[in-house]
Formats: structure tokens, C-alpha cells, sequence
């Protein structure tokens, strides 16, 4: 997984304007949620047309915030990036412009409902009481992109700990849209994914220096409570 994490100068800027190194050490479960973001097969399988290869190296962290965010009591939520007919039309940005026609066709038809590279990736610890919101835009938080907003909202849950992929795609883009609605927001510096260790801490680095915090896998167990914290372990 990437070694890369938020650079020691920017730390020491933030936490000389924050006056701590962490806004969000201390995590109540109840509102709390562990979004983990696009974790599919068409960004995980050998070959796929969006293949992020960190992405597969990650999933053991994922697992075990799952487990410990169901154990404090917290939500647990799987992001699925879903196109439908209708977004080629209303997205013509992604679908013509920022990717070649036959680029666009893979993506589309990998990220269609049904197809195998819309499913989730078969190692991921997906349970009953888990939630599955499925998105059409990078951001899940983007106005009628997803109803993740509203879910959370009426659930009284105001924080959210991104994980997946890509780091400064999908992930960044929700966790700057949810800071916007006001909500806290944190992203695990090693249990996302990008293509390279560049993007993924240039992504945590604009993350933690305006919008959030950026937390280990660690961390996070520690920050949801003595609870968590065993369930990782045992």
C-alpha cells in the first residue's frame, strides 16, 4: 500500500493553526460512518479498465475499520459507482472529453448494473447490516449523485471516514463535498488507493490542510474506542 502520508512540514503548519495535530482523534460511533468508496472490480481486477493496483492492497485495513466500526456501533457503507443510460447523455465531461470514446465504453459498460465489473470485489467484508448507496458522479455527496446525503442526515450521523479509491478522485471529491454540507470528515492514509504515491498524498495533503483530517487505520480504531480497538484485534 502507499507509504506516503500527509508530509512532516505540512502537519507541523496545520497543527501551529489548529493548535493539535488531530481535529478528530476522538470519534463518537453512533455518529459515525466508514464509507468505503468504489472498491469494484473494474478498479481492482488485473487488467479492468480502471485497474488501481494499491486498491487490492488495501482491503485487510478496510476490513478491519468494518469490523470495528460495526463493533463501537457505528455505520458501515459501500459506495457503488452505477451508470445508467441516461448519464452519457448528462455527463458528456467523463463520456467524450476527459476519456477516449473506447475508454468511455469499457467504463460504462464495466460500471453498469449486472456486469461483473460493477460487483463488488469478492474479498471485501460486505455484511447483512451494512448499507449499499450506489452513486453516478465522482462525489457522493454531489446534489443527485447519490442519496448518501439524506441517509446519513436522517440517521443523525455527522461524521464520515473515507476509504478506497482512487484517493484523489472519488474520495477527494466526496470528502470535499460532505466538508461543504458541514460534514466532519476524515480519510485513511492507508486504506485509500491511487495510482501513485504522488496522487494519493498530494489528495490527503489538500484534504488535511483545508477540509478534514487524514488518519491511519490505527488511528481511527483508537479514535472510535476500547471496543473497536479489540475488535481489530481479536
Amino acid at each position: 500500500m502507499h507509504k506516503l502520508g500527509v508530509a512532516q512540514d505540512i502537519l507541523e503548519r496545520v497543527e501551529k493553526r489548529r493548535g493539535r495535530r488531530h481535529i478528530y482523534d476522538r470519534l463518537t460511533p453512533s455518529k459515525t460512518a466508514l464509507l468505503v468508496i468504489d472498491m469494484q472490480n473494474t478498479f481492482m481486477a488485473e487488467g479492468a479498465p480502471a485497474e488501481v493496483p494499491v486498491a487490492r492492497e488495501i482491503v485487510p485495513n478496510i476490513n478491519r475499520l468494518a469490523a470495528a466500526t460495526r463493533r463501537a456501533g457505528g455505520t458501515v457503507i459501500w459506495i457503488q459507482m452505477t451508470m445508467t443510460p441516461g448519464d452519457t447523455g448528462e455527463w458528456t465531461r467523463f463520456f467524450g472529453e476527459v476519456n477516449t470514446p473506447e475508454r468511455s465504453k469499457r467504463m460504462f459498460d464495466g460500471l453498469s448494473e449486472g456486469n461483473d465489473g460493477w460487483a463488488f470485489w469478492p474479498t471485501l467484508d460486505i455484511q447483512k447490516s451494512d448499507l449499499i448507496v450506489r452513486k453516478n458522479r465522482y462525489s457522493a455527496y454531489l446534489p443527485g449523485s447519490s442519496e448518501l446525503p439524506a441517509l446519513l442526515e436522517a440517521r443523525g450521523i455527522d461524521t464520515i471516514v473515507i476509504t478506497g479509491t482512487l484517493t484523489n478522485v472519488c474520495c477527494e471529491s466526496t470528502a470535499r463535498d460532505a466538508m461543504m454540507r458541514n460534514v466532519k470528515v476524515a480519510m485513511v492514509s492507508d486504506a485509500n488507493a491511487a495510482l501513485s504515491d504522488r496522487d494519493h498524498q498530494a489528495a490527503l495533503t489538500s484534504i488535511y490542510f483545508a477540509f478534514g483530517d487524514v488518519l491511519t487505520t490505527d488511528e481511527v480504531l483508537a479514535a472510535l474506542g476500547p471496543g473497536a480497538a479489540r475488535s481489530a484485534a481479536e
